[in-house]
């Protein structure tokens, strides 16, 4: 398992690097944001313990970029801010879990543990299927009826969420979460512009369209003739 630990606090970042390499993970470390975002975009990591308060990036700011743009490596926010308003925000802006400083390292252990395991299990579901439309959670592929469908990062984000609540109308504000990693204000458009373009991409050219629109309510896959 493949680490990274985004953390400028020289100390803590030796001690977190070198107990998490004795229990034999494999660590990288950096102490400014805009580093551990490059590393997070270019590298393959299971999980990353993630600091707030960083120069070149803040963590907020890390955090949030990297779910806008449709990863999904769990984050955990290793922050002195305590107060329960941080702790919210950072759960809502995509984090997985949030422990404060000053902490327990079998704490951080256990909690990198689960969510470790929870990623491997999620990972252990390889493909989506729902009427003739298969995405590959692997390759990142989309195809219907055995046509190949090209697929941008939100894009996939989306129909990821919709096949695994197929039939469930899902509204604007948890499509927002869920794709963008935080709140907008419920009232932008970028939903339905997304929407737009992923039913371009999945119903155009079929006779049955499955990305359905519930006026005033959200968006659902759903098969109707």
């Amino acid at each position: 398992m493949h680490i990274l630990v985004v953390e400028d606090d020289q100390p803590i970042r030796e001690f977190v690097r070198l107990g998490l390499e004795e229990l034999d993970f494999q660590v990288t470390a950096c102490a400014d944001g805009k580093l551990g975002y490059q590393l997070a975009c270019q590298e393959a990591f299971d999980l990353i313990i993630l600091d707030l308060m960083l120069p070149g990036m803040d963590g907020m700011e890390v955090l949030r970029r990297l779910r806008g743009e449709g990863h999904q490596t769990p984050v955990l926010i290793l922050s002195a801010r305590h107060s329960v308003d941080e702790r919210v925000l950072g759960l809502q802006s995509g984090a997985d879990d949030y422990l404060v400083k000053p902490f327990a390292f079998a704490e951080l252990v256990a909690r990198c543990q689960t969510l470790l395991r929870r990623q491997s299990a999620a990972a252990s579901v390889e493909s989506l299927t729902y009427q003739g439309l298969t995405l590959d959670l692997l390759s990142r592929e989309a195809s219907r009826d055995g046509q190949r469908i090209e697929l941008k990062p939100r894009e996939f984000a989306l129909l990821k969420l919709l096949m695994t609540q197929p039939g469930r109308v899902l509204s604007k504000t948890i499509i927002l979460e869920h794709v963008w990693g935080f709140q907008f204000d419920p009232q932008t458009n970028v939903v339905d512009v997304l929407v737009c373009r992923l039913r371009s991409k999945i119903d155009k050219g079929f006779s049955v369209p499955l990305l359905q629109t519930i006026r005033g309510v959200g968006y659902v896959l759903r098969h109707e003739r």
